[in-house]
Parts: structure tokens; sequence; C-alpha cells
């Protein structure tokens, strides 16, 4: 064997001491990615809790069921998309029920402070919030003569 073909081996399992490294790198970054997904993810399904307990609320025509419609329907939107409806919080506030008074729902979705595939939720550190502003039907029967409408 000549000196030149002993001299050209000798770099082939050169850097190999970072490719531990570079996975590790690559491992950490699909983490981050995931849980900020997650994180959309529940922050999207807050928003349609809001809507739909929003939606629930004025459609409900009646007072007292109102309240209960809104929030059934908040915990559904949150179970149709494969979350916890016992993490949703719902917040309505209304000055009273009449036409064209604006119901303000508010939503907080408690969830893991890191999400790991196949691994699940560790963890309880983040609250994304959902709002949504909905107005009473102007033209509803059975509320009443009072309306805060202008006309």
């Amino acid at each position: 064997m000549s000196s030149l073909e002993a001299d050209s081996e000798r770099g082939v399992v050169g850097g190999v001491e970072v490719l531990p490294f570079g996975l590790l790198i690559f491992v950490a970054l699909a983490l981050v990615i995931a849980n900020a997904w997650a994180v959309v993810d529940a922050k999207m399904a807050a928003e349609d809790a809001a809507r739909e307990a929003g939606r629930a609320f004025v459609e409900a025509h009646d007072p007292s069921a109102a309240p209960g419609a809104a929030r059934a329907a908040g915990r559904a939107a949150v179970a149709g998309v494969g979350r916890d409806p016992s993490r949703l919080d719902i917040s309505i506030s209304a000055a009273a029920y009449e036409r064209c008074e604006v119901v303000q729902v508010a939503t907080g979705y408690r969830m893991a402070a890191l999400t790991v595939p196949f691994v699940g939720r560790l963890g309880s550190g983040l609250v994304v919030h959902g709002h949504h502003r909905e107005v009473i039907d102007p033209f509803a029967s059975g509320l009443g003569p009072r309306n805060r409408c202008g006309f």
C-alpha cells in the first residue's frame, strides 16, 4: 500500500461526533414547532367557542335559558375540535336581554405548557383567549316593547 492511499482514508470518520448534536437540534426544533401549532390550534378553538356561545345566546329568545344555551354551545364547539371542554371558561356580559343589546362573550382555554407528540401534555401554564360580540336580533318578537335600536 502506498502512502497516498493511506493518507486518503484518514478523514473518513471525521465529524461523526457532530451528528448527535445535529439530531438534538432537529428534535428540539420539531418540539418548538409542534408546541407553536398547539397554541394556534387552541386559540382557534377558543375563538370558535366564543362565536358559537354568542350565537346561541342571542338566538335563545329566552333570557333565562340564554346563558345555559351559550355555555353548552361553547363547550360543544370545543369538544367538536377534539379539545377538553372542562378546560374552557366562558364569560358572558349583557346589560339586559333586549333587542339590539350587545352581548360580549369571552372564553379562556387552559392548555399545557408543552405538548410533546406521542407523549402528551406537560404542565398547565398557558391560557388562550377568544372574544366575540353579537347583537340581539332587532326584529325578534316576544322581547317586550323596549329596544336599543334607535328606531
